[in-house]
């Protein structure tokens, strides 16, 4: 894999129905009902909706063999229907309603964590060698089997690992690990491979996108140190709703786009089915726009590591770079030099750390309570105002006595001149600007030369756009996956975003916070784990969801989980504060990390008893301080 060069990753074609993934094919995108599997003209007519929103595979649970069976007439009544999109099948537990599965979908996906081993229990157990090697031979007696059935009627599997059901087998092995998560996958790819099975994909999914990208990078290197190459499908799980669910899903998803890895993506959201796809399309259709790229001519910093990437060591300057978090600045160049409207003033909790607003510096009454920087012909030395200067004034910058000051820098500007200002100018700050068809290689060079030449100047990433107010979903879905590898890379000390466009400042300054949160680089806002509900789905998930939300949107820092259903909910919640998990038929078992508080709670009175149990753990600090006032 080429830094500095978008190629899609070379692998092997699976055919799955009508749809071949992987090879020369392009991208493809899917979703997953949320139908009962059981309630055939349901299933098929949300299958349909799916599909006519362009979904190029649809997704069933299949809780058991009923559900495994009803496929068939699932099958039959889209194909009766004229179309001829592929079904697949979603199994966990029960390796029997694989078998039965694959006699009626398409492909079936199978998760290592739960396909033989049981359910998770988080429990520290030891296994001795003998005992491992036990286990993979007990994996492997009942997966053959599944396997000449899927050979016999020529249906694809999927092996689908996910963070939060990895079996305990693997936990005593190796941890919470992105090599534990790998290594789940690998001992099932082996017996494919084994058994000269070729049909097959993977995916290796989390809530959290750091263990996601990290995983999935480690995946490919693993595979190709094999000599496999087999089609990945990615997807961020519990991404959640609305625009965090969209920005979150384009942060994880989009990294790995962005250098070639991925055939096929899934949008997880807490929302319709058919809301997925147009979202996934957006994505691929962004990223893969870089084909064919001019050459940057980059060279890779030789202790920089993809698969383990730390940050990148740098000297803080004020509030910016070393170890602190990432900085958001803000565009107001269209300020008036007589004061500010109010279209420009920030939401409080999205409050810039830093205002560019070129030679339009408003007024000190009209000032918002953070940073300000202007153009340096410009700048008179006021408190809480910095210098921006062209690369083509750098001969005036030793001139200048701030102690802050910020550089708009290319990559092709990177001359020796301006690396001797650099090392000899510590206090600056670069923004980086690239107009490249792919931003993300030229700003990865850029970046990995200030690190060849010892440079540890900060660096913040300055992204441009022009969307309209109706185009909000574009802004957000491009500019999370332009940032998403840099973040994950360790290479960004802020992040700058500028819409060309009619879109609200508000709504800008928004999406960047935002990005920062959904990579795990900085915390805003609460943060919400909520998975896309299928037909497992125990209760009214987005009703819930959005109850939740209502009842707990004011405890910044706090992550919240609000999980369908028990197959994956206490894995992938196991580093949420709290979590909402469906027990039962309209039941619901409340968590605080992963203990579970209480269970079978009648779902009308359970966001209140959630909101109970946070602040009875102190963790409501307004409850708390009104309490307090009372």
């Amino acid at each position: 894999m080429d830094l500095f060069d978008y190629q899609r990753r070379e692998t092997c074609e699976v055919q799955i129905g009508s749809t071949p993934l992987g090879g020369q094919n392009p991208i493809r995108v899917q979703s997953m009902t949320n139908t009962v599997t059981l309630d055939t003209e349901a299933c098929v007519a949300q299958t349909l909706r799916i599909a006519q929103a362009g979904g190029e595979y649809v997704r069933l649970t299949t809780q058991g063999v009923r559900e495994a069976e009803n496929l068939k007439n699932i099958n039959a009544g889209v194909r009766a229907a004229g179309c001829d999109v592929p079904l697949v099948a979603d199994v966990h537990f029960n390796p029997r309603v694989a078998d039965v599965a694959a006699e009626y979908a398409e492909k079936v996906r199978i998760n290592p964590g739960n396909y033989v081993d049981s359910a998770r229990t988080f429990k520290q157990l030891t296994y001795t060698d003998e005992e491992y090697a036990a286990e993979i031979r007990k994996i492997e007696e009942r997966f053959v089997p599944f396997l000449d059935i899927c050979r016999r009627n020529h249906t694809a599997i999927r092996i689908g690992v996910n963070h939060g059901s990895l079996s305990d087998r693997i936990m005593s092995r190796y941890g919470d690990t992105p090599e534990g998560i790998v290594e789940s996958c690998m001992e099932f790819l082996r017996i494919c491979v084994k058994q000269d099975f070729k049909d097959v994909v993977i995916s290796i999914k989390a809530s959290n996108t750091v263990v996601m990208v990290q995983s999935v990078r480690l995946l490919v290197q693993v595979m190709e140190q094999e000599g496999m190459n087999f089609p990945i499908h990615l997807g961020v799980t519990e991404a959640g709703d609305g625009e965090d669910g969209r920005i979150k899903s384009a942060v994880g998803i989009g990294a790995l786009l962005a250098d070639g890895i991925g055939d096929t993506i899934r949008v997880s959201l807490s929302e319709a089915p058919e809301n997925e796809i147009p979202v996934a399309r957006k994505l691929v259709d962004y990223v893969v726009q870089r084909q064919g790229h001019i050459m940057v001519p980059g060279i890779a910093a030789e202790d920089f590591n993809y698969v383990h990437p730390v940050r990148r060591v740098t000297r803080a300057v004020g509030n910016i770079g070393g170890d602190q978090v990432p900085v958001v600045v803000a565009d107001r160049m269209d300020l008036q030099a007589a004061g500010t409207l109010a279209s420009h003033q920030s939401v409080p909790d999205f409050l810039p750390d830093y205002i560019y607003c070129g030679q339009n510096l408003p007024e000190k009454e009209h000032r918002e309570p953070t940073a300000y920087i202007v153009d340096a012909d410009c700048w008179t030395g006021e408190e809480n105002t910095y210098p921006a200067f062209p690369y083509n004034m750098l001969p005036f910058m030793g001139q200048c006595p701030a102690k802050l000051k910020f550089l708009f820098l290319s990559y092709a500007a990177l001359t020796e001149e301006v690396r001797a200002c650099l090392k000899y100018h510590p206090e600056v700050v670069i923004i980086a600007q690239s107009n490249h068809k792919n931003r993300l290689a030229e700003f990865r060079a850029l970046i990995h030369e200030l690190i060849r030449n010892g440079l540890q100047n900060p660096v913040i990433v300055f992204q441009h756009y022009a969307h309209t107010q109706e185009e909000k979903e574009d802004f957000q879905i491009e500019s999370a996956a332009d940032m998403g590898a840099l973040l994950f890379d360790g290479l960004c000390d802020g992040i700058y975003l500028y819409n060309n466009g009619s879109l609200s400042h508000q709504d800008i300054d928004a999406t960047a916070f935002s990005i920062l949160q959904a990579a795990r680089q900085r915390t805003s806002k609460t943060e919400y784990i909520s998975c896309p509900g299928c037909g497992r789905t125990l209760y009214d998930l987005q009703d819930t969801l959005a109850r939740v939300k209502a009842a707990t949107a004011h405890l910044k820092g706090l992550k919240i989980a609000v999980m369908g259903c028990i197959v994956n909910g206490p894995g992938e919640m196991a580093d949420a504060d709290y979590g909402y998990v469906g027990a039962a038929r309209g039941k619901v078992s409340l968590y605080k990390k992963k203990e579970c508080i209480e269970k079978n709670i009648p779902a009308e009175e359970a966001v209140e008893k959630l909101l109970r149990l946070i602040r009875d753990n102190g963790d409501d600090p307004e409850y708390n301080a009104n309490k307090e006032n009372q």
